[in-house]
């Protein structure tokens, strides 16, 4: 929400949002939020990815050709919701590094948990220690930047500009997180939480913490009061790239695992797991709420839209947050009384597998 409502790529946060609210409610949403769902999704995507490996083998297929088909489709789903819709996207990332999944799959569960995680904190460790060493050598290396140029040129372009105009800033926002100098941050960032969700899947994780409901709620704790210290660093030390890094790369994962270990304790408890299963349509339609999400915030603030671009404060983009997933909670619910997946799920479940195979496989 807030890189639909501002030009977030380009201004120092903890500069940005000076009034008291403001500065508030980003507090919170850096400490809570930033950093710490796509590594829930991306595991979760290598959690699905796994499953469906293992479902072909039950059928005595391989799920390579699968793999490809379901990747393709994403990334061509990912174009065109990075250069028409929001440059934002993170459709591409997993498509790319689907693709790389696919080489580790066959490994067991606990080697893909291994891998995935000396590969997410040996080097962001190491990276976060080294910032940290060059801060305190010389605090200008560590500052925390504002590109006035990439702010007057954002605002310019999402608030008044032409489509043309807005595609030709999408771009440029795009190459900003996603350049060829980036793909490194991908391998250590995204690729090893595909690594660990896959290897999840394979030992049935989940499926552990949800029959032993203590253990997920020890992993909880233990996890969230580790995460939210690391997360906390940039307000209790300093404010630097140095400990935003950290904050991010190792905290915002940490935290993640905390999330996951507290819905699937919450979920294994009959009365209050009730609580959680309108969330459970939503997640069901995960790929339509994401699209659908971006279309609603573009349509908001860009210009071809109601033009609100700038012009709002965080708390009022928290409460667009509320009231758009909570439309989208209800709608899903009311979908999928009706239909078996959402639409663009089924899209993808077709193109994966062909339109012949998901009929004969619905018929049974």
């Amino acid at each position: 929400m807030i890189s639909f409502h501002s030009p977030y790529l380009y201004y120092n946060p903890y500069e940005w949002w000076k009034g008291a609210e403001d500065a508030w409610h980003y507090q919170w949403i850096d400490i809570f939020v930033q950093g710490s769902f796509y590594p829930l999704f991306a595991m979760m995507f290598g959690f699905g990815a796994a499953m469906q490996m293992e479902n072909a083998a039950k059928r005595g297929q391989s799920f390579t050709a699968a793999g490809i088909r379901r990747f393709t489709f994403l990334l061509l789903i990912g174009l065109i919701h990075a250069f028409f819709i929001w440059s934002g996207d993170i459709l591409i990332n997993y498509a790319i590094l689907g693709f790389l999944l696919l080489l580790f799959l066959r490994l067991s569960g606990k080697m893909l948990i291994i891998i995935g995680s000396l590969l997410l904190f040996l080097p962001n460790a190491f990276l976060g220690t080294l910032l940290v060493l060059m801060a305190a050598v010389d605090p200008t290396s560590a500052e925390q930047w504002t590109d006035i140029v990439g702010i007057e040129s954002s605002i310019a372009a999402y608030s008044s500009g032409t489509f043309a105009e807005i595609t030709e800033q999408r771009t440029a926002d795009w190459l900003v997180a996603n350049g060829p100098a980036t793909l490194w941050v991908q391998l250590i960032a995204i690729f090893p939480h595909l690594l660990i969700g896959a290897g999840a899947q394979k030992l049935q994780v989940f499926t552990r913490w949800h029959k032993r409901p203590v253990i997920a709620f020890i992993t909880f704790v233990s996890f969230f009061v580790t995460g939210i210290i690391l997360k906390g660093l940039p307000y209790i030390i300093a404010s630097n790239l140095a400990y935003v890094y950290i904050q991010d790369s190792i905290g915002g994962p940490l935290l993640a695992v905390s999330y996951a270990a507290l819905v699937i304790g919450i979920g294994s408890m009959k009365n209050i797991g009730k609580l959680l299963k309108p969330f459970a349509a939503a997640g069901r339609m995960s790929l339509t709420n994401y699209l659908l999400q971006s279309v609603i915030g573009t349509l908001i603030f860009y210009h071809y839209g109601f033009g609100l671009y700038g012009q709002v404060q965080l708390s009022t983009g928290v409460w667009i947050v509320l009231a758009v997933f909570a439309g989208q909670v209800i709608l899903s619910e009311l979908w999928l009384s009706k239909f078996k997946r959402g639409p663009m799920e089924h899209l993808w479940r077709k193109a994966t597998y062909g339109f012949q195979q998901v009929r004969k496989t619905e018929s049974e």
